[in-house]
């Protein structure tokens, strides 16, 4: 089956359930009415909506490329409007696919995981990298040289992110009491801030905010390892999933276009970061050529499971989801390898 056959079968197979459900009276359990103008932009278009939001953020190197080329723009036409958000963190793309602010989001699976535990209703559709983007970090000439040093110490770190459960885990190895531990709950570019200031004494980072502060402020990895860094993950509602999988499956086409180009084109890639971030292109070839791994499976998966399986009782261990049934259950609903298996480069312009 190729993809665009897929997306007309996923959209009729959307259109059928909508139709099924068109003579229930309007309450709990039935679905909502679209909008007129909606129905005649799609009628008018092909296309199941004429808005599609995406997020774009500098820890999900892809999306900085897709954005750049505008290829989502050109393949999509005058009839959908691309509305692109930018991230600052996996919370943040969580908060704003429960509020609906966003279509598609790209989190660390750990996030994912614990964004399904809790209720969100999220699906991931695609894996966009397998990055060494967390690690710990300390200040120029700190006498902490292990993580057992943690202990008594402050930490800052980004809850709900992969930074903040590589902290849990590396404590974990440790045999530090996470309770032993002042945790400082700030966005990842607060916490760079703080431990460059001095107000914490060691910073759970994220790249390339972590390579940045290596490199203009002499910070140190105090301890990496790349098992504990839980993938990228592209994440979907599942209301979008079900109302517009064309679009969905446009968003994928252009993720997996997005990774050929730019394990062809490394310099460009440091480039757009560089200018996104804000960031010396030194520190961006760091992050690129060193910590990000773009040739990957991009189907979600086994690989992606056994990795999240570890972090889970972390979750709750932490008091972050409330029991392991949770957590089973959400690892068990999460994937939605549909897009990714069906994935198609060559349909997208540009």
């Amino acid at each position: 089956m190729t993809a665009r056959t897929f997306r007309l079968a996923l959209a009729a197979t959307s259109l059928a359930a909508t139709l099924a459900v068109a003579g229930c009276v309007s309450g709990e359990g039935s679905a909502a009415e679209p909008a007129a103008g909606d129905d005649a932009a799609s009628a008018d278009s092909g296309w199941s909506a004429d808005t599609l939001t995406l997020d774009y953020a500098t820890y999900n190197p892809l999306s900085l490329v897709i954005k750049d080329q505008g290829w989502i723009e050109d393949t999509l036409g005058d009839d959908v409007t691309v509305e692109w958000v930018q991230s600052a963190g996996s919370n943040k793309a969580n908060e704003a696919l429960r509020a609906g602010a966003v279509d598609v989001g790209s989190t660390a699976g750990s996030a994912a995981l614990l964004a399904r535990a809790n209720g969100s209703p999220i699906r991931t559709i695609d894996i966009y990298s397998q990055p060494e983007w967390a690690a710990l970090v300390v200040p120029a000439g700190s006498d902490i040289t292990s993580v057992a040093d943690l202990a008594g110490k402050s930490v800052a770190a980004t809850k709900g992110t992969d930074p903040y459960f590589f902290l849990l885990q590396a404590l974990d190895e440790a045999g530090v009491d996470p309770a032993d531990v002042e945790v400082q709950n700030l966005q990842h570019a607060d916490g760079k801030a703080a431990l460059e200031n001095g107000s914490v004494d060691a910073w759970s980072g994220l790249d390339p905010l972590m390579a940045a502060s290596q490199a203009e402020a002499g910070s140190t990895l105090l301890y990496r390892n790349v098992d504990f860094n839980t993938y990228g993950f592209l994440n979907a509602t599942q209301d979008f999933l079900d109302a517009s999988p064309d679009l969905a499956q446009v968003v994928v086409d252009a993720y997996e276009k997005a990774r050929a180009w730019a394990q062809e084109n490394p310099d460009q890639v440091v480039s757009i970061l560089a200018e996104v971030a804000g960031i010396d292109p030194a520190v961006a070839e760091t992050v690129i050529t060193e910590r990000t791994h773009l040739n990957i499976d991009p189907v979600p998966g086994d690989a992606q499971r056994d990795v999240l399986e570890v972090v889970g009782p972390i979750f709750v261990e932490s008091g972050d989801v409330a029991s392991q049934e949770l957590v089973d259950t959400a690892l068990d609903e999460l994937f939605d390898p549909q897009f990714a298996e069906a994935a198609d480069p060559g349909s997208i312009a540009g």
